[in-house]
């Protein structure tokens, strides 16, 4: 169930409404993300869960309601700050082409003052967490599988030890095997390190992996807010049902 509003949340938002046009991405969501703890938003393409995160970070502004972190409202002037304290990976790592791995890896840290000692440190740590090679820091992006750019993503976003994670759809483009791999490291990765997680994705099996706690979204509004339980014992409607028919899994095998 969605946190209580005395919790000890990081962000929430209250009755946040964000319009592209005519199309309403997000109408009068109000949400609670508690600490140290992984929420999934999930459900079809152009449902707001991407738009949710960008308010989140700033990236968007509400038309209406409020975005607020560490219960105060999210203004102009504190957003870079909040910036600071969130890791944030998109699909396919969003990685700088021109640059490096290690390039890619030391830009925050390089701006805020760090050293190249520091820097490698840092990136030779988070490497052996995520199983990426040193090796691999003097490639360029275009080098690397997609599962080794999803490394390299992930390790930048990690960077400078941030206390909450935003997910869009980190593993959306990986193959089937590269992605179930990384899932188990993710969540290793997750319960590890205490991080607040934010995620988002299309697959209920995957978020039914990465948390209890799922998010349902349809047309901009939250249609369900508990756990994969939850929703098959009492799905809040048709369009719960549905979703989670057609998740369906593999046929069986003949006798």
């Amino acid at each position: 169930m969605p946190a209580s509003p005395d919790s000890d949340s990081v962000f929430s938002l209250v009755g946040v409404t964000r319009s592209f046009g005519a199309v309403r991405a997000v109408d009068e969501v109000s949400l609670e993300f508690a600490r140290g703890r992984t929420t999934v938003l999930i459900g079809s393409s152009g449902s707001g869960k991407s738009t949710v995160l960008r308010l989140l970070l700033g990236l968007e502004w509400p038309d209406a309601g409020e975005v607020r972190c560490d219960g105060a409202p999210l203004q102009r002037t504190r957003v870079p700050s909040v910036r600071r304290s969130v890791g944030y990976v998109i699909q396919e790592g969003g990685l700088f082409p021109h640059l490096t791995v290690l390039g890619n890896l030391a830009l925050l840290p390089h701006h805020l003052g760090w050293n190249r000692a520091r820097i490698r440190a840092r990136a030779l740590e988070l490497a052996e967490l995520t199983h990426l090679r040193e090796t691999q820091f003097a490639r360029f992006p275009a080098e690397l599988s997609g599962g080794q750019r999803q490394r390299v993503a992930l390790i930048r976003a990690l960077m400078l030890d941030p206390p909450t994670l935003l997910l869009d759809e980190p593993l959306g483009a990986l193959d089937p095997l590269v992605r179930h791999g990384l899932q188990d490291e993710l969540r290793g990765i997750f319960g590890r390190l205490g991080k607040t997680v934010i995620m988002v994705t299309h697959d209920l099996a995957e978020a039914a992996f990465f948390s209890d706690r799922l998010v349902l979204m349809r047309r901009g509004r939250v249609v369900q807010d508990g756990s994969i339980e939850d929703f098959r014992r009492a799905p809040a409607g048709d369009f719960v049902r549905e979703f989670l028919a057609a998740h369906r899994g593999l046929p069986e095998a003949p006798a």
